[in-house]
């Protein structure tokens, strides 16, 4: 089963026994069976002036919820404990396959209806998958919540799954597959790079899935699938906005209070060992110029040195003023887009590199001029007023995600999933600041290790029409 976490709340926000709250959930439970009583897990501090309270039902349902009147609107997020590290080889692409299912047909719903009900009322509706996780998520007008909260509970614990859907969808993911991967020069050289680098953890295969499983999938696959980890127990329900705290509890002991739990596997989580010699690969691709993709083994998001690092990759790769992108775009010119992203998942994932050349330049130049600046900051420290600017880039970029009722409820979801805590984006903020440039030098050191990279070089095979010689190519602003 799945570790239940703990959380310990400070005294000062802890609420009296027979407080409102504890009064309200008296209320709630009242005549409730077991599965759908719900208890008080913890009262989060989300910034400086909200809260997150978290509850749990019976059946293990989490239920984290943010009170934000600030407009009469309201995100609902469900975030599943299961992305395609949960998969097996030779079933690799499923939790991505259900992204797709879970938007067909119910046993009260018919297919189609799902997207033009919550239209109907006001609400836009998306869901993703990636390595840790999958979720779903609703944009709504308050008064659309309760009709929302049915919808999904309906699709969490009855969905229908029968062959004409199951091959329908699967050949819709197919052709995802051919057009984001197969077909795309920058899917497909990501794919190849976590494939090289990763040789034993299930980060090494693509969210997507290989071709063959996608097609190889049966009925029964995605039934057992959904019935293992489609449950109450591994799912975090997320609610943020303009609602009345008992109200929304209510709706969710009514929607989801009569589900069963499931029985959840225990993951076996196959370490990635070290690397200790530089992997390299070369594929040929219809692209104007060279391209090289590079990737360091990186901390899990968790971990003390993934502050420090993403602080390292602003200071190299974001923006204009960045090291990099003034060395190779501006003034040596051999470059039209550089950018560089920390990876942020549960387990140790990797530090991706991405260079496009200009002109006839080659992989092997761009390697060239990259190399001796990745060493610079592992020789020597960089200055307060860089690592100052970093952080002031990076501050700004998370705030500016809070701003909306989504953006809350995202951070809450991907922290409570990924980390256990709900809160934790604070938390990250205040290493952000604690960070020092002694702190960028450890990390430089401990991972721009060029015996432990993989490299894959990327050689124009002649017939691309791109024009990409300007170097005017857009770099990253991605901030971790």
């Amino acid at each position: 089963m799945q570790e239940t976490l703990a959380y310990s709340v400070p005294d000062a926000n802890a609420l009296p026994r027979m407080g409102p709250l504890a009064e309200m959930l008296v209320e709630l439970n009242r005549e409730r069976p077991p599965l759908a009583r719900l208890h008080h897990d913890a009262t989060v501090a989300f910034g400086p002036t909200m809260r997150v309270e978290r509850f749990a039902l019976g059946n293990g349902l989490k239920v984290l919820v943010l009170v934000d009147p600030s407009a009469p609107v309201v995100c609902l997020q469900t975030w599943f404990g299961v992305g395609s590290r949960h998969e097996r080889v030779g079933k690799t692409g499923i939790a991505h396959l259900f992204e797709h299912l879970m938007f067909g047909e119910t046993e009260s719903v018919a297919h189609g209806a799902f997207d033009r009900m919550l239209e109907e009322a006001g609400a836009e509706t998306n869901a993703a998958t990636f390595l840790d996780w999958t979720y779903y998520h609703t944009n709504l007008p308050k008064d659309a919540l309760a009709l929302t909260l049915r919808l999904e509970a309906e699709r969490m614990a009855r969905l229908v799954l029968r062959d004409p859907q199951v091959s329908s969808e699967k050949e819709v993911v197919a052709n995802e597959r051919r057009q984001r991967v197969d077909d795309d020069v920058d899917g497909a050289v990501s794919e190849l790079l976590y494939k090289e680098a990763f040789t034993k953890h299930a980060y090494g295969w693509p969210t997507i899935g290989w071709m063959e499983d996608i097609k190889g999938f049966t009925t029964e696959d995605c039934v057992e699938f959904y019935r293992t980890y489609y449950a109450p127990n591994n799912a975090a329900l997320v609610i943020v906005g303009d609602v009345a705290l008992d109200e929304a509890l209510r709706g969710v002991q009514d929607h989801y209070g009569a589900q069963e739990p499931s029985k959840i596997p225990v993951e076996e989580v196959c370490p990635e060992p070290p690397q200790i010699a530089e992997r390299r690969a070369e594929v040929v691709k219809p692209t104007a110029t060279h391209k090289v993709a590079i990737g360091y083994h990186s901390p899990a998001l968790g971990d003390f040195d993934h502050a420090p690092l993403a602080l390292l990759n602003e200071i190299l790769f974001s923006g204009r003023s960045s090291r990099v992108h003034r060395a190779l775009v501006q003034e040596q010119e051999i470059a039209s887009e550089v950018r560089g992203w920390v990876g942020s998942f549960r387990d140790p994932a990797l530090y991706d590199i991405y260079l496009s050349a200009r002109g006839e330049h080659t992989g092997e130049a761009l390697l060239a001029a990259l190399d001796p600046l990745l060493e610079a900051v592992r020789r020597a420290p960089v200055t307060e007023a860089e690592l100052d600017r970093a952080k002031a880039r990076i501050e700004l970029s998370v705030l500016q995600g809070l701003e909306t009722v989504a953006g809350k409820a995202e951070q809450i979801g991907f922290y409570e999933t990924v980390l256990g805590d709900p809160a934790a984006l604070f938390e990250r903020l205040a290493a952000y600041r604690r960070a020092t440039v002694g702190d960028l030098l450890r990390v430089a050191r401990r991972y721009l290790v060029s015996s432990a990279r993989t490299v894959i070089h990327v050689i124009p095979d002649g017939t691309s029409d791109e024009d990409d010689e300007d170097g005017t190519g857009a770099e990253s602003e991605e901030a971790s």
